[in-house]
């Protein structure tokens, strides 16, 4: 099977267990049973297990031999030169308060590079899918399906007038560092937003419906599926000082500012920078 074949089998699975997980997540009962991991406001619930092990059980039924990496079950090493990287339920919180900005985040690598991304907004009636090479993609569904529309970053180049959204960590010292870090990188924007799931907020770059997010501390699962919708929408997407995101710096934004923001954000931070960038006061 070649390479864009093989791209479009993952893409076309993708989205059905995506699917099937977000309906899975819709179906909540009265009471959820929230336990806590990393810190006390970091909470999982008995409907995060479940959707993952749907999504697991889906994809091996028809590729038993891929890998797969998920935020709540570990990795499950496989034989195959595909690995699916998975977060049953991105915005846990927004999810227990009933705020509808969570999501279902499904990607799949093919040796070793990210090929299909899909970012399912059950609660919003969107998916955004992207594949390597063919762009991305938005479906809606109130009041009724749509066939899928193009998605393209905002051509925004003056950084002053950007609406950018980030994150927060969980432990309380990251919280406080990062809200320290916005008092240099706010007065330089037009707006900040706080939304809560990192694979939507990447996401909404390439759809244009903000022009930039950064965050630090996220995890493969977090930004798989939605670093390839913005990346495939035309969005920059970078780490610290330009290298490869990671868990020190994602930003996804719009080609205009990507550079200068990202500049300014590597000042704040306390990264060298060659050109000399300097943060607010």
């Amino acid at each position: 099977m070649d390479e864009s074949a093989l791209d479009a089998q993952l893409e076309e699975l993708a989205l059905r267990v995506a699917r099937a997980a977000g309906r899975l997540l819709l179906d909540r009962p009265d009471a959820l049973t929230l336990t806590a991991k990393s810190s006390p406001t970091d909470i999982v619930t008995q409907m995060d297990r479940a959707a993952e092990e749907l999504l697991v059980s889906m994809i091996l039924a028809e590729r038993p031999g891929d890998s797969i990496l998920g935020e709540e079950g570990g990795e499950r090493r496989g034989t195959s030169r595909v690995r699916w990287i998975v977060d049953p339920l991105d915005g846990t919180t927004n999810y227990v308060y009933r705020v509808p900005f969570w999501a279902v985040s499904v990607a799949a690598e093919v040796d070793g590079q990210v090929a299909v991304g899909v970012v399912e907004a059950p609660d919003l009636g969107r998916t955004y899918t992207a594949r390597r090479g063919e762009g991305s993609w938005v479906r809606t569904r109130f009041p009724e399906e749509t066939p899928p529309r193009s998605l393209r970053a905002n051509g925004l180049s003056d950084l002053s007038q950007a609406l950018v959204s980030t994150g927060f960590g969980y432990a309380p010292e990251t919280r406080l560092r990062q809200a320290e870090d916005l008092r240099s990188i706010a007065p330089r924007v037009r707006d900040i937003r706080r939304l809560g799931a990192a694979s939507l907020d990447l996401a909404w770059v390439g759809a244009g419906y903000t022009d930039a997010y950064f965050e630090s501390g996220l995890k493969p699962w977090d930004l798989a599926a939605g670093s390839l919708v913005a990346r495939e929408a035309g969005a920059v997407v970078t780490g610290q000082q330009g290298g490869e995101p990671d868990e020190t710096l994602v930003l996804a934004a719009a080609p205009g500012i990507a550079d200068e923001l990202r500049r300014l954000i590597d000042a704040t931070m306390g990264s060298p920078d060659p050109e000399g960038f300097s943060p607010v006061a």
